[in-house]
């Protein structure tokens, strides 16, 4: 039996998750981005104490095969664009498709239909958040950036940037210099 619960992929949700699932007698197989394949059936009071369990940590049971979905192609985004070392070399919607394992278009409907806004500009929204993750760390300069998350050119990254954040790159990276001289001056 499959239940899913709605969390960030981190080693610390994944624990705490095995720990609840255990107090409940329940046995896991696998616990991945927000899926849990568990041995037995949940019975309504289990689920109901699971639920309760998870919610003092910030988690959520999920029981919409619609919002189940959702949480899947947000977590794989996530996971593609924050945690793994190089984006996929095929297109977003083939990626997300297959490692799903549902056929696009259906994907990318429901998507809309809930959030309001398209699989493409969620995948904008969290590249650009890597950006700032990248320009704050300081490791790397904008042309890594931008060949790091398969942006066809500098002006294309910078672009984007000040359309979904309203600065530029640069700016955005002299903010946080500006920063730390406000802290030193103190």
């Amino acid at each position: 039996m499959f239940i899913y619960i709605k969390y960030m992929v981190s080693l610390r949700c994944k624990m705490v998750v095995k720990q609840e699932l255990q107090k409940l007698g329940l046995h896991y197989v696998n616990v991945e981005l927000g899926t849990i394949e568990i041995l037995e059936t949940l019975s309504v009071s289990q689920k109901r104490q699971l639920r309760k369990n998870l919610k003092v940590y910030g988690l959520e049971l999920l029981d919409d095969k619609r919002n189940i979905i959702i949480e899947k192609i947000k977590a794989v985004i996530i996971e593609m664009v924050h945690y793994a070392d190089e984006l996929p070399k095929v297109n977003y919607s083939d990626y997300i498709s297959e490692k799903l394992e549902y056929d696009y278009t259906y994907l990318a409907n429901t998507f809309s239909e809930v959030k309001g806004i398209t699989i493409q500009q969620y995948i904008i929204l969290n590249k650009i958040e890597r950006v700032k993750e990248l320009l704050m760390y300081d490791e790397l300069n904008l042309t890594e950036i931008s060949y790091k998350l398969h942006y066809s050119s500098v002006a294309h990254l910078s672009n984007q940037f000040k359309k979904v954040t309203g600065l530029t790159p640069t700016y955005f990276k002299g903010l946080k210099k500006k920063r730390l001289k406000n802290l030193e001056d103190l």
